[in-house]
């Protein structure tokens, strides 16, 4: 079906419509995935919501911007992908499926999120790109097994004190906000492993080299005086990457740090859980 007669027939709210855009989904998948993505839907389909045993959960790119309160009965669910549609706010709904491992939130209009995020003490992939966020809610800090963020293109300012508690974090993306500092907090989290800050407007960068889990910081395309100073290993991306600006002094010696290799950027695919 092309997308033109799709997005037709998806502004008709009748069963036989919707029906026509599931391409005759009816029954549950033996890999126990659906996958609407790209359907033009308006909403939910409400036998969906009566897969019980369903674990994977596809809604990308459509036109929705609210759920049907039935979604709660997918207890199992642990990976829901609600990126590219047109939500304000994220249906309170989601907040009940306490088995999601990932949620992908990307790409809609939130300029927030709702206390009850915190209900989901299993997630450990939150995706908030692309948002309208002008602060990192802190609910996200009670998250407390969460290991990979990504807060890129919204317009942080700064990050809350708070989020040094989540020690499982391994993983922060913040490319392409309104940072002016490097985030202060980031300092205190030694447990941090992929520092992202690219395209941000940060003029000085301090020292990363007392962070002993730290493998790769992304500070590319920043009005930055200075590259942070990182331990050796530590991979860096941007200007100076290939040099250290002080070179380190040992036994007399000086001895020049220099980068082989650039690492890959930010996984294009989403991940599954672990």
């Amino acid at each position: 079906m092309g997308n033109s007669l799709k997005a037709i027939v998806a502004f008709v709210p009748s069963d036989q419509c919707q029906k026509y855009l599931l391409e005759d989904l009816e029954e549950m998948p033996v890999d126990r995935m659906v996958d609407l993505s790209g359907r033009q839907l308006r909403r939910l389909p409400l036998h969906i919501c009566s897969f019980r045993e369903l674990v994977k959960l596809y809604l990308s790119d459509n036109n929705l911007n609210h759920l049907p309160p039935e979604l709660e009965q997918l207890q199992n669910l642990q990976i829901l992908a609600l990126d590219f549609n047109n939500f304000k706010a994220l249906p309170l709904v989601v907040c009940t499926l306490k088995q999601l491992c990932i949620l992908y939130l990307g790409n809609n209009k939130l300029c927030s999120l709702p206390l009850e995020l915190r209900l989901l003490q299993n997630l450990k992939t939150l995706w908030i790109e692309s948002n309208c966020l002008r602060f990192l809610p802190e609910v996200v800090c009670e998250l407390n097994l969460l290991k990979t963020l990504h807060a890129g293109s919204n317009a942080l300012r700064t990050l809350p004190t708070q989020l040094r508690c989540l020690q499982e974090l391994r993983t922060i993306w913040l490319s392409g906000n309104v940072l002016s500092e490097f985030p202060p907090v980031l300092l205190d989290m030694p447990f941090l492993e992929v520092i992202d800050v690219d395209r941000n407007s940060i003029r000085f960068f301090p020292s990363l080299a007392h962070l002993p889990g730290l493998k790769l910081v992304i500070y590319d395309h920043n009005p930055c005086r200075n590259a942070p100073k990182v331990a050796k290993g530590v991979r860096r991306v941007g200007r100076w990457s290939e040099e250290t600006p002080e070179p380190r002094k040992r036994s007399g010696a000086v001895i020049e740090i220099t980068l082989d290799e650039k690492p890959s950027p930010p996984p294009a695919a989403k991940p599954e859980p672990e």
